[in-house]
C-alpha cells in the first residue's frame, strides 16, 4: 500500500516524522513517501522516498499559502492510498484529499490552541481570539478525517471529543540507539542539554545556574538558538564560561555526548503548552542511563519519581538548578543508580518499539 506523509514546516530528517514514523512504516513493507519543503531536492533514505516541494520563501503567511499549495501539488502527483499530515496548516488540503476519496490522518504534535496562548509575541486578547478560532477550526474539520494521531495522551483525550478514531503515538526514543551499556568510568563532570534553545525552554536560567556550580562543572549545549539576540544575551552571562557550545549533532554525536555526561537537563518553563507535554529529551536521557534534572511539572515529576531516575526543580530558579547539578556531580554512585533506574523504565515502558506497534495497527485497520 502506498502512503505519503506531508509536512510544510518540519525538517526532512525530523525525529518523529522521518526517524521514527516513516522509517518504521517502510520497514513493515509500506511504500512510503515523505513530502517536505526545504529546497534540498529529492532523495531516498531508509527506504523512504523524500519528495521536495521547494524551499519555503517569505514569512509564516507565505508558508501557509504558497508552500502548502506546493505540498498539495506533490501530494496529488503521488496518488497514494493514505496521507498522513503533520502540520495544522495542512488541514485544508487534508479535506481536499478526502474529497478525492483518500484516507487521511492528522498528526497533532502539539495542542494548537494552547500553543497559541503561549506565544509571547501576541498580546493576551489577540492570543485568546486566535486560540478560540483554532479550537473551533479543529472541531469543524478534524471530525472528517479517518483518524487522528497525537503525541501525548492529554492531546489524545482532547481529540476523542471530536473524532472517534484517535490514538496517541508518543515520541519515545528508539532503544536500539542506546544499546551500549553506560560506562561511568568515562563520565566527565558534565551535564547536557539537548534540543531547541529558546528562552521558554529555560536557557537563561540554566546558564545562570552555572555560576553556582562547582568550578570544574561543564555544560554540553547541543542544539541551535532560535534567535540571534538571545544567543548574544546569554553569551554575556557569567556562567557562559562553563559552556561547551556544540551546535546541532547527528544521532551518533548526541549519543557520544550523553555517554560522557553525568545528567541531562530539561528545565523548560511551566507554560500552558508544556505542562501536559512529554519532552522527548527527558526519555532520551533515561534511555542513555543518566539521571534527569527536570522542571517540577506534575506530570514529569510523577514519571521521574515513579522511576526514581532524577531530580525535579523550579525551572525559574538558577540556584535550585545548580543545587541539583552539584548533588549529582558530588554523588556519582547515586547518580549511577538513578541512571540505571531511568534506563530500565525506558527499555520496558517509554520506547518507540511499543509506540510503533500502535501506528502499524492503525495503518492495518485503515488500509485493510
Amino acid at each position: 500500500m502506498k502512503v505519503v506523509h506531508l509536512t510544510s514546516a518540519h525538517p526532512r530528517y525530523d525525529t518523529r516524522i522521518f526517524i521514527k514514523m516513516t522509517s518504521s512504516l517502510a520497514q513493515y513493507g509500506y511504500s512510503v513517501s515523505l513530502v517536505v519543503a526545504d529546497g534540498k531536492g529529492d532523495e531516498c533514505k531508509n527506504d523512504v522516498v523524500i519528495v521536495d516541494a521547494g524551499e519555503k520563501q517569505g514569512g509564516r503567511l507565505s508558508r501557509m499559502t504558497k508552500t502548502v499549495a506546493k505540498v498539495f501539488a506533490k501530494a496529488k502527483e503521488l496518488d497514494a492510498d493514505l496521507y498522513h499530515l503533520h502540520d495544522p496548516e495542512l488541514i485544508p488540503i487534508g479535506l481536499k484529499l478526502k474529497k478525492l476519496g483518500k484516507k487521511v490522518i492528522f498528526d497533532a504534535h502539539e495542542d494548537l490552541p494552547k500553543q497559541i496562548l503561549s506565544k509571547d509575541y501576541l498580546n493576551n486578547f489577540f492570543a485568546k481570539v486566535l486560540s478560540s478560532l483554532a479550537n473551533l477550526f479543529e472541531k469543524l474539520t478534524l471530525k472528517k478525517f479517518d483518524a487522528i494521531v497525537t503525541a501525548t495522551p492529554y492531546i489524545r483525550d482532547k481529540f476523542k471529543k471530536i473524532n472517534s478514531n484517535v490514538i496517541d503515538v508518543n515520541n519515545y526514543p528508539k532503544i536500539e540507539e542506546f544499546s551500549g551499556e553506560p560506562n561511568w568510568l568515562n563520565k566527565n563532570n558534565q551535564i547536557t542539554y539537548i534540543g531547541g534553545i529558546t528562552k521558554v525552554r529555560g536557557i537563561c536560567e540554566l546558564i545562570n545556574s552555572l555560576k553556582y556550580t562547582q568550578e570544574e562543572t561543564r555544560l554540553a549545549l547541543v542544539g541551535s538558538f532560535s534567535e540571534q539576540h538571545l544567543y548574544n544575551e546569554v553569551k554575556h552571562y557569567q556562567g557562559w564560561g562553563k559552556v561547551d557550545e556544540l551546535g546541532w549533532l547527528d544521532r551518533s554525536g548526541v549519543n557520544k555526548v550523553l555517554s560522557q555526561s553525568m545528567a541531562g537537563v530539561v528545565t523548560l518553563h511551566k507554560t500552558i503548552n508544556y505542562v501536559d507535554a512529554l519532552p522527548v529529551k527527558m526519555f532520551e536521557y533515561m534511555a542513555a542511563g543518566i539521571p534527569v534534572i527536570s522542571s517540577n511539572v506534575p506530570l514529569w515529576q510523577c514519571i521521574i519519581e515513579e522511576a526514581d531516575c532524577g531530580l525535579c526543580v523550579d525551572p525559574l530558579s538558577p540556584k535550585a538548578i545548580a543545587q541539583a547539578i552539584n548533588y549529582l556531580i558530588q554523588n556519582p554512585e547515586e547518580a549511577k543508580i538513578m541512571g540505571r533506574n531511568g534506563r530500565k523504565a525506558a527499555f520496558t515502558k517509554y520506547n518507540w518499539q511499543i509506540e510503533e506497534q500502535k501506528l502499524i495497527t492503525l495503518y492495518q485497520q485503515l488500509l485493510a
